[in-house]
């Protein structure tokens, strides 16, 4: 079987987030993680907290903490959310590790020694009040453009539109409020993209064909426009530190590289602080030098992050001249919105990923986020659409034929599966049509169409409930129990596949169903065709159970409860 390396775009360190951030990146790249390691395929999922860049130093100052204190903090709390949807990481590491400083040095060292960066003098906002040059998210002021008040030396956050901190309108210190600042001449490392446009797009055009259009599309278009040189380092406390062995004068000065250099290096690190708790059984080169052949590599990430992935650390690891492993696949995906409108903190809009656990399982999420994906387009949460899916697809389509198969087995045979008849036609027809609808499931998953691999996963449910249907026991037992208890018992081995092949959606509930049978070799990991037509995991004789309810409905009085605690639409 094949290795897989699975990546996801690194959540920064800033503050738990919310549902589109989850859907973006972590809960597909879970989802496929589970998929692979059930098919039999050695996988290793990585990711971790990017924890370096302006906003971490500025959430500290806020908090009153030292930064490197605040980024502990704020990684196990992150850890602890992403526990809770069951995220089954091989490692989720820190970007502050030194594992990644050492990495990340060794990556620029490399890049010097092949002409690819060099040293050029800026001219940077200074504040003497704060004594230190501030990086651009540090000046603050009115946008000369919407005339919003709290605009950002990078980007006005209210029209979106790009700055220069010069830009700004009576601009201030974010650390001090000064607006006494000066502009002076400073020093910083820059990649030089431009040296390698020629070979990013070659490298790019050898991968394009085969990445959802979406990423195709975005890293066509930042080539199109021209690779810039881009400066690597900032005037930080927190971060890589440039090394001293290299460019002793700012070393000196403590510049720091710029995050988005060193948070994709981060993806190698973690792998290495992964392999250092245990080096004698891993080995992290194993998985990214010299392996193009023998790994496949799969990185999910939001539309936002395609092209520092596409681009800009493609021509990192190609301006290095070592064989260090890239992407082969770039999955992309859309926004999420609320409503139609941002997700946003400040102003109490949207579901965090810590607040949808304190009111749901996880499950319940799980299964409509990925269910509902932003793949070709963006898409809207809205608590009506969250409850209509929860209620149809979860509650009554798999929770209630759970139930309601066992609960009537128990009642009428005991607590054993029913021998019966001998399947028939019936049988036999729906094992057909089983084999051709977990066909269709393998096929969208190995494709990554989640959306498609969810519903194809909501007709296998449905294949269930038609039979039950059509067989009707609970009218077939009044004149033929054998042909009743026959039902039963496919019924019953149909919940047994559904607990297998569910599993990378809703892990929890698949346990559940699993876990019901008292079968003591069961070790199947998956369903072969042959299997799914046969329906016969679950002897007659095997003692079972009937687990809590899988999926409650939800009322009108939740969905009324949760608009009003969460908002509905935004203004």
């Amino acid at each position: 079987m094949a290795r897989h390396l699975i990546t996801s775009a690194l959540p920064y360190i800033n503050g738990i987030k919310h549902l589109g951030n989850m859907v973006g990146s972590m809960l597909p790249a879970d989802v496929y993680s589970r998929y692979l390691r059930q098919r039999g395929h050695d996988v290793l999922y990585i990711c971790a907290t990017d924890e370096h860049g302006t906003p971490a130093e500025l959430a500290a100052k806020e908090q009153g903490l030292p930064v490197d204190e605040f980024c502990a903090q704020a990684h196990d709390a992150q850890k602890a959310v992403y526990d809770g949807f069951a995220l089954a990481f091989d490692y989720f590491g820190r970007s502050s590790s030194p594992q990644n400083v050492e990495i990340t040095q060794h990556f620029a060292r490399k890049l010097k020694e092949n002409g690819f960066i060099e040293e050029r003098a800026i001219r940077q906002v200074y504040s003497p009040a704060d004594g230190r040059f501030l990086p651009d998210r540090y000046v603050e002021g009115t946008c000369p453009h919407c005339g919003y008040d709290k605009a950002r030396g990078d980007q006005c956050e209210n029209c979106t539109r790009v700055l220069d901190p010069t830009d700004l309108i009576d601009p201030r210190s974010a650390i001090s409020g000064s607006t006494d600042l000066e502009v002076r001449e400073t020093k910083h490392l820059f990649l030089l993209q431009s040296k390698l446009q020629h070979e990013v797009e070659a490298w790019v055009a050898a991968h394009e064909e085969e990445w959802p259009h979406l990423s195709s599309s975005i890293a066509r278009k930042w080539l199109n426009e021209g690779l810039h040189d881009r400066a690597i380092t900032r005037d930080l406390d927190w971060g890589v530190p440039v090394p001293a062995d290299t460019w002793p004068e700012l070393a000196a000065e403590g510049k720091v590289f710029y995050v988005w250099f060193d948070a994709p290096i981060e993806y190698i690190g973690s792998t290495k602080e992964w392999s250092d708790q245990d080096p004698e059984n891993r080995d992290w080169k194993s998985w990214w030098y010299d392996v193009d052949t023998d790994v496949r590599y799969t990185q999910f990430m939001a539309k936002d992050n395609v092209p520092f992935h596409t681009v800009m650390f493609p021509a990192t690891e190609l301006g290095i001249r070592e064989p260090w492993k890239k992407v082969d696949y770039v999955k992309s995906f859309n926004w999420l919105t609320y409503y139609g409108g941002k997700f946003s903190t400040s102003q109490k809009r949207g579901v965090f990923t810590d607040q949808a656990l304190d009111i749901l399982p996880a499950d319940y999420w799980r299964y409509f986020l990925i269910a509902n994906a932003p793949e070709s387009d963006d898409s809207s949460f809205t608590w009506e659409h969250f409850t209509a899916t929860v209620n149809k697809d979860l509650a009554d389509t798999l929770g209630n034929f759970v139930n309601r198969v066992l609960s009537f087995s128990r009642k009428r045979f005991g607590d054993e599966v029913p021998a019966g008849s001998a399947a028939g036609e019936a049988e036999a027809k729906l094992g057909e049509e089983i084999a051709r609808l977990l066909a269709e499931y393998e096929s969208q998953m190995e494709s990554l169409q989640f959306r498609k691999a969810a519903a194809a996963l909501r007709a296998l449910w449905s294949a269930g409930n038609s039979y039950l249907e059509e067989k009707a026991p609970w009218l077939e037992i009044k004149t033929d129990q054998d042909g009743a208890a026959l039902t039963l018992r496919t019924a019953m081995n149909l919940i047994h596949l559904y607990s297998v092949v569910s599993e990378p959606f809703i892990p929890a509930s698949s346990a559940a169903m699993r876990t019901a049978f008292a079968l003591p070799d069961d070790t199947a990991t998956w369903v072969t065709a042959d299997e799914a037509k046969a329906l016969a995991f679950v002897p007659a004789g095997t003692p079972f159970t009937v687990p809590p309810v899988l999926f409650a409905k939800l009322t009108e009085d939740d969905l009324e409860a949760y608009k009003e605690r969460f908002g509905g639409e935004p203004a």
